[in-house]
């Protein structure tokens, strides 16, 4: 547990916090935020907060901003590894999430979302079953999300009728989640959803204003299989439907022909870079130079759990940027690679996140400078890119509170061991 103040406000209390000389793009300001917004930056500012944080030997990042997971996997950590994805699914995956509960959802979901405040991720974007258990869990543990209910209806039409109902009641009651969550459409993929059930979430969507993520052309497999079915390949079959606009999120898009890529910028899709998964389960490299060069908006994710194994977003930039150096070393450079995880992630989701400005929501996290991997600091965005650890978030503020202080998060004792308790029922269970 952390310790109160002499005041006995906890540190979620707090209404407005000043961050004292912090290095914000190399030079050092004060940073001062009042409910949930970053109010002043600037030199020895002359204001009285609740909170104060010395930021001496620190940096301030914008939180990240992890756009594809499907955290209460955190679950199956290390419980189906080395294998390729079809059988992973089917073999492993699927028929232990069968037996999930609500109960086991909100543990995993209070794990992932401590090991990404840990990590330095304030925004995660999620698709997994039981959203209203994991919705309680990121309430408690004060990250911002965007979860969506995974829509599955394998071809047919009573699973098709049962995944709509689930789909609309989840919305319903999403109304009375908290502000920082927000509902989405998660069709799982074309290969797991039919065409009548990709039209029902297109029109859906758009009567509701709502994004739609889904897993895009990440195998060969997947793209050889669209090609029989449809005659198409996987983003030309959702393009016919008329399903890809700027809402849509499209992760993993590793088996992209460029005639794909061109109808992905044309519709201004965004997509997910989720190297690590792709690597682990043989899906491919994604072409990044190539999306980059028509303009299409790039952002990272880490994918789940079990295909990762871990939410750190610091590895994740690690190795995003040294997969796509393997033919050209100026390929996605440091600063382009920070950005999608902060600017570009923020530019989707449309939030006032991803940098430290005035005015922005205050989602903000310290770096401790006073580690080897900073050390002797030639280049600070590169040292966070290819030097840094998660491990390095010495503080995480996001809405305006503070969640974690020095590395300390509140209840956490309690988190990892209910978590571990529940993991292990549930593969025995």
């Amino acid at each position: 547990m952390l310790a109160k103040r002499n005041d006995a406000k906890s540190f979620k209390e707090i209404m407005s916090i000043l961050i004292k000389d912090v290095l914000l793009n190399n030079k050092s300001v004060d940073i001062f935020i009042a409910e949930n917004r970053i109010k002043k930056i600037g030199e020895h500012l002359n204001v009285q907060p609740d909170e104060e944080i010395e930021g001496k030997g620190k940096a301030v990042l914008p939180g990240l901003i992890n756009m594809h997971t499907h955290s209460a996997m955190t679950l199956f950590r290390g419980y189906a590894d080395d294998m390729p994805l079809e059988r992973w699914l089917e073999g492993k995956i699927w028929p232990a999430e069968a037996r999930l509960t609500p109960q086991d959802v909100y543990w995993g979901m209070k794990l992932a979302c401590l090991e990404m405040l840990k990590t330095g991720t304030t925004t995660f974007v999620d698709n997994y079953w039981f959203v209203q258990a994991g919705a309680k869990a990121v309430e408690e543990m004060g990250l911002r999300a965007v979860l969506a209910p995974p829509f599955f209806d394998l071809f047919n039409a009573q699973k098709r009728k049962e995944a709509i109902r689930r789909t609309e009641e989840v919305f319903q009651e999403s109304r009375g989640f908290n502000p920082r969550i927000t509902f989405s459409l998660g069709p799982h993929s074309i290969y797991s959803v039919s065409e009548e059930g990709l039209c029902w979430l297109r029109d859906f969507a758009s009567a509701h204003h709502l994004f739609i993520q889904i897993h895009l052309s990440e195998t060969k497999k997947e793209v050889e299989d669209c090609q029989k079915k449809y005659n198409k390949r996987p983003a030309e079959f959702l393009d016919s439907l008329n399903f890809l606009d700027k809402d849509v999120l499209a992760a993993h898009s590793v088996w992209l022909s460029d005639n794909e890529i061109d109808i992905l910028s044309k519709k201004k899709v965004s997509v997910v870079y989720n190297p690590s998964s792709n690597m682990k389960l043989s899906s491919g490299i994604f072409n990044y130079a190539a999306l980059k060069k028509v303009g299409i908006n790039i952002t990272l994710g880490t994918d789940g759990c079990a295909s990762n194994n871990n939410l750190d977003m610091f590895e994740e930039m690690k190795i995003a940027a040294l997969v796509q150096k393997l033919d050209n070393p100026e390929n996605l450079p440091a600063a382009e690679c920070l950005e999608m995880t902060t600017q570009n992630s923020a530019r989707f989701l449309e939030l006032d996140i991803g940098v430290v400005e005035e005015g922005k929501l205050a989602d903000l996290i310290l770096i401790d400078l006073e580690r080897p991997s900073f050390v002797p600091g030639h280049n600070f965005i590169s040292d966070i890119v290819y030097s840094a650890q998660g491990s390095c978030v010495s503080d995480l503020i996001c809405d305006g509170k503070v969640l974690m202080r020095e590395g300390k998060v509140e209840g956490e004792e309690e988190i990892l061991a209910k978590s571990a308790e529940v993991a292990r029922d549930l593969v025995t269970r």
